[in-house]
């Protein structure tokens, strides 16, 4: 009888990609593993490098099929802070009590292994008539410039296009199938100066004093109600995240003062008219107080919403048949990479449960990572079938 290739365990690729120690931007190795075991499945596989990040493209069956299922992922990881604060050593990769430790074993190397071993028998086992495209990168925890963009820019220029993309990101609060992800809220973070006139504190007229006015616009800011939610949002966020005017003494009214704020916005905004409010306090409180404010903003990704639909609808039936649990259709958390692709196809996220991520003794349960295997597989099948 003829040789079939073994199935790929999740939990140990998973183990191989923690061993290397990928802070962002470093890659230590990580994409080469993934590479080679999809390249060993008759991936064809190309990297798109840019910046000093790793990227990887990889894709089995013919290019541009109408029918092309994509999975999108990362292997950097956040820095593991103290390793002595650390049960275990941060990229043993130790499994343990049924779990399995280490910097990235929730976010996400765990979701790239499971969708990299799930593809890779799911294409040897029964081909598709279609193509799977995995797309990994090594900048999402960073600046996010030269990762996913990058692979989407390359992407468009070779004519090659997913259908549909499901990103791996643990997106579980406390409960395997409990959350998926269709859409994010935007993010956007403001940098304030305020410019004043240095002075002593004895003689507070003398000066113009640049904490009093930031002050009363980072108050203004705060108690801002920016919306009361929209039928797929929470109500957008607005948070203050430091306050510093370098200033050591106590008798002395500083020349300058600065803060920042973030906020989460959802799609009854745009980080345009975010901005230009922004701006719009800042030139109130200048006018009001005769302390020069300046803002620089950053948006780092505007909302989106891949609405309920047939996406979503075989995502969530493949997770229900294999955990038993309905996932709820959610917005909730941070930014992802799902926010580029989705001007470039459909998108939603599934994983592992994150309450561990970016922790000290960051863990996954090993059963967990087996079942998201099988969850992908099942998407797939389904998909093709379909």
């Amino acid at each position: 009888m003829p040789q079939t290739d073994p199935a790929i365990d999740p939990v140990d690729l998973t183990a191989r990609l923690i061993r290397c120690a990928s802070v962002t931007p470093a890659d230590d190795g990580a994409m080469g593993v993934v590479q080679q075991v999809l390249a060993g499945a008759g991936f064809d596989c190309h990297r798109v490098d840019r910046g000093g990040v790793a990227n990887l493209i990889a894709r089995w069956g013919p290019r541009g099929h109408a029918r092309t299922f994509g999975f999108n992922g990362h292997v950097d990881v956040v820095p593991p802070g103290d390793p002595a604060e650390w049960s275990v050593p941060p990229f043993s990769a130790e499994v343990r009590d049924g779990m399995l430790w280490g910097r990235g074993a929730a976010d996400m190397k765990s979701g790239v292994a499971a969708f990299v071993a799930a593809a890779v028998d799911f294409v040897r086992d029964t081909p598709p008539d279609g193509a799977v495209i995995v797309t990994i990168t090594g900048d999402e925890e960073g600046d996010a410039t030269d990762g996913t963009t990058a692979i989407l820019e390359a992407m468009d220029r070779a004519g090659e296009r997913m259908s549909v993309c499901l990103v791996g990101e643990p997106t579980c609060p406390d409960r395997m199938g409990e959350m998926m992800k269709i859409g994010r809220r935007g993010s956007l973070t403001a940098w304030f100066e305020a410019a004043g006139v240095q002075g002593h504190a004895a003689y507070p007229h003398r000066a113009k004093n640049p904490v009093t006015a930031l002050a009363r616009l980072i108050d203004r800011l705060g108690s801002a109600e920016l919306d009361s939610g929209t039928d797929h949002f929470d109500p957008s966020t607005l948070a203050p995240v430091t306050f510093d005017t370098g200033n050591p003494a106590t008798n002395v009214i500083p020349a300058t003062a600065r803060a920042t704020v973030n906020i989460r916005f959802n799609d009854r905004h745009t980080g345009a008219v975010l901005t230009r409010w922004l701006e719009d306090q800042s030139a109130q409180v200048t006018a009001d107080t005769g302390v020069t404010i300046t803002v620089r903003v950053r948006v780092s990704g505007e909302p989106f919403l891949t609405p309920p639909g047939p996406l979503s609808d075989l995502v969530a039936a493949a997770v229900q048949a294999e955990t038993g649990v309905t996932p709820v259709l959610s917005t909730s958390g941070g930014t992802s990479d799902a926010r580029f692709i989705r001007a470039h196809c459909p998108v939603v996220e599934f994983g592992l449960v994150g309450a561990t991520m970016h922790k000290v003794d960051e863990r996954v349960e090993v059963a967990h990572v087996h079942q998201l295997k099988r969850i992908y597989g099942r998407i797939l099948s389904d998909y093709f079938a379909g």
